[in-house]
């Protein structure tokens, strides 16, 4: 019998791992999850304390019968799952699964897939943590009380197939709350005063603040004349508009100004602390437009291998789900010894953060390469586009924590009218010593275009300088912007809710379940149903959809993590005092909502409203099923309209009958021949994305094969698409689409 088996989540790390042990293991992955409560039905038994019904998924019945087969052929089994609760809970499945005790298993964890860290993990094994285990188990059972309970009362009182999540629901509720402060938002105008001051070859913008030390502002045309009137007997304005049809006044007479003050203040800047889960995927998504899933998946094959040539494999950054701020040492020797190469030694200062996080687990590290003394550069060659630009981030990220603070002088001049008492100030700043943001400098969720820093003049006391024109521009304030994917991450973890896993899968089911679109490629937008949902949620389960709940649902977590508190307590306390109450009131008082259309029934006179099947949105008859009028929605037929004129009339393909109409299934519209049924050609109508795609192959004569002349179409696998012959797999041609065209489909996407 062999002596070790390893078992591990995916078949990339099993293999970098078992080629940093000994010859006696062998290691094999669980391919994630092995065993869920069942898809079907709720699957825990509320009576007999919450007890859970957890069964092998189909997907996975044949890699649990492999990991049978092979536990049976060795003599230790050892679970090297990753170290969060989900893991931890997957490691005790596999226990249960293999019939080996979660209390004497031997559990071994590491933060990075290094030899180093491997071997040191051997050496000191424990077992499966019980409590983490428990912690995890509340979380799937309390959030599928929540779904499979609270879902059903929303398909009979709104329409079916709808869901509601605990953390979900609360996310799409923050979209939806936001989305209306848009709406209810007011304008309010106001207008800013700028003098352009003329010092030698230099024009500096002075803003005016004050009058006789007080703060004044304008918020009108007659504000603003008012204000000229003090400064000029007589003036002539001249009128014209920003990109933003806003006015601008604008007096061409001159003026002049006396420099009255001159504050010059050190400020010193710290830098950010390294990364954790959710600020590497805010930063990912500011810098590169990724969205959090992405985040995620480019950051996995960061952690989990990289081929560094020579047959050496290994992964370059620790795990990256952590909600940490944490350096080990030897993380803060290498930046030191890094930092001291490619700088100077004045440049490093060694730094060691504590997150105010409440939970977190600090005996994680923060998100780091494994080896610091990897610079971006000299992976170039071994990592694709996406993967060095991630890792550039996170190199740079962690060793700016470690560099010293940049010292800036920030001058303040304060000008005035030389015949009045008011402040026209300007404000400019000279870099003393750039310290880390010689290397890193955080991105920014506003919008709005900065203004460059400014280096003043020298300019001595009661220097008078003349105004050759002023200008007054309007402006109206602006409601708050829409969440993107990294400012509702920094929203959720603002508000304790959810963990660093959570947020990922948390946006991508809300956007994949229709509650939220994303507005210009960029902004979360919610749908018409997210605001009847949120309504519903709120009015019938307030106490599960507030944030502070919500939160302190998290912290009942981490008490049963940290053995505070038994799971089967705060299960039977949630469900007691807060969800069956609420499903008892909305089943029996909660109204159902009809969406009214305003329209009538041309077959029978009864009112038309909008109703809900498996296949989408139609307009239907009050009075079915004595009457089966049906219709489409609007935006339906301006759908189909614009398909039709696109592509009805133009020739089917080689070989097929007729010509190109648009017909609609039961899930989607397709093309067909005019000649249809009889002529059985159907084509598929292609997504913008696949347009483009196309238009890219077709300019870069990449449609044809070369060697054999064979025309080339895209065709899609598991993996992705790819280009192939009409007939494949019959004339076996086929051939990846190369990274240029990636590269370009995006740019074009993202115009």
């Amino acid at each position: 019998m062999s002596k070790n088996l390893v078992i591990v989540e995916s078949p990339a790390k099993a293999k970098t791992i078992e080629k940093f042990l000994w010859a006696d293991y062998k290691v094999v992955a669980s391919m994630g999850h092995i065993r869920d409560l069942p898809e079907k039905e709720l699957g825990v038994d509320i009576e007999k304390n919450f007890a859970p019904n957890y069964q092998v998924t189909k997907e996975k019945k044949k890699v649990v019968d492999e990991l049978k087969t092979l536990a049976k052929k060795y003599q230790e089994i050892w679970i090297a799952t990753d170290e969060d609760r989900e893991w931890e809970a997957i490691g005790w499945h596999l226990c249960h699964i293999l019939n080996v005790d979660p209390k004497t298993v031997k559990r071994i964890v590491f933060h990075e897939i290094t030899k180093w860290a491997i071997e040191a993990s051997i050496k000191n094994p424990r077992n499966i943590d019980i409590s983490l285990v428990d912690a995890q188990q509340a979380r799937r059972i309390l959030d599928r009380l929540v779904g499979y309970k609270v879902s059903p009362i929303l398909w009979k009182k709104i329409r079916k197939w709808l869901s509601a999540w605990r953390v979900q629901s609360v996310a799409v509720k923050m979209i939806v709350e936001r989305e209306r402060e848009i709406k209810d938002f007011k304008p309010v105008e106001s207008w800013k005063m700028i003098a352009y001051l003329k010092h030698q070859t230099q024009n500096i913008k002075a803003v005016f603040t004050k009058i006789k030390w007080k703060n004044h502002s304008f918020h009108s045309e007659e504000d603003v004349k008012k204000f000229f009137h003090t400064l000029f007997d007589t003036f002539n304005l001249e009128e014209k508009k920003d990109k933003n049809g806003n006015k601008i006044f604008s007096l061409k007479q001159t003026k002049d100004f006396i420099l009255k003050e001159t504050i010059k203040k050190d400020s010193k800047r710290t830098p950010w602390a390294p990364f954790t889960t959710s600020t590497l995927q805010q930063e990912a998504s500011r810098k590169f437009g990724f969205s959090v899933k992405q985040t995620m998946m480019i950051a996995q094959k960061l952690y989990e291998w990289i081929d560094l040539g020579n047959g050496q494999r290994q992964g370059l950054i620790t795990y990256m789900r952590t909600d940490s701020l944490n350096l080990s040492d030897d993380a803060r020797n290498q930046a030191s010894l890094t930092i001291k190469k490619l700088f100077w030694e004045k440049y490093h200062k060694e730094r060691q953060y504590k997150t105010k996080t409440s939970g977190a687990q600090e005996a994680h590290e923060a998100i780091r390469p494994v080896d610091i003394s990897k610079t971006p550069e000299s992976l170039v060659s071994v990592l694709a586009k996406e993967e060095a630009k991630l890792y550039e981030l996170i190199w740079k990220r962690t060793l700016a924590s470690q560099m010293a603070d940049a010292l800036v002088e920030v001058t303040t001049l304060d000008f005035s009218p030389v015949d009045q008492e008011q402040s026209w100030i300007t404000k400019g700043e000279i870099i003393k010593f750039d310290g880390f943001m010689k290397l890193y400098i955080e991105g920014s969720d506003d919008d709005e275009e900065e203004e460059s820093s400014t280096i003043l003049p020298d300019i001595s006391a009661w220097t008078i300088l003349e105004a050759q024109n002023i200008d007054a521009l309007q402006a109206f304030s602006k409601p708050p912007a829409r969440y993107t994917e990294a400012s509702l991450v920094k929203k959720l973890e603002g508000e304790w809710i959810g963990r660093p896993s959570t947020y990922a899968p948390t946006i991508s089911t809300i956007i994949d379940r229709g509650y939220v679109e994303k507005f210009e490629k960029k902004y979360l937008t919610p749908t018409e149903i997210a605001f009847t949902v949120t309504d519903f949620l709120e009015k019938y389960f307030t106490h599960m959809m507030n944030y502070k709940f919500t939160s302190l649902v998290e912290n009942d977590f981490d008490k049963i993590a940290s053995s505070e508190e038994k799971y089967e307590t705060m299960l039977s306390r949630f469900w007691e005092w807060t969800l069956s109450k609420s499903l008892k009131i909305a089943q029996e008082e909660g109204e159902k909502v009809i969406e009214h259309t305003g329209d009538m029934c041309p077959k029978c006179g009864k009112e038309l409203v909008y109703k809900y099947s498996k296949w989408g949105k139609f307009i239907g008859c009050t009075g079915y099923p004595e009457c089966d009028y049906v219709d489409q929605p609007a935006e339906e037929k301006d759908a189909l309209a614009y398909l039709r004129e696109k592509y009805e009339g133009r020739p089917c393909p080689d070989g097929v009958e007729g010509t190109i109409v648009v017909k609609t299934g039961r899930f989607w519209p397709f093309l067909a021949s005019s000649k249809y049924p009889e002529v059985k050609w159907i084509g598929k109508i292609k997504s913008e994305k696949d347009e483009i795609l196309e238009e890219i192959l077709k300019e870069k004569w990449l449609l044809v094969d070369v060697e054999t002349g064979e025309e080339l179409v895209v065709k899609n696998s598991k993996r992705g698409p790819f280009l192939a012959a009409k007939n494949y797999p019959d004339v076996k041609i086929a051939k990846n689409i190369p990274k240029d065209v990636w590269d370009e489909l995006k740019k074009r996407m993202t115009e």
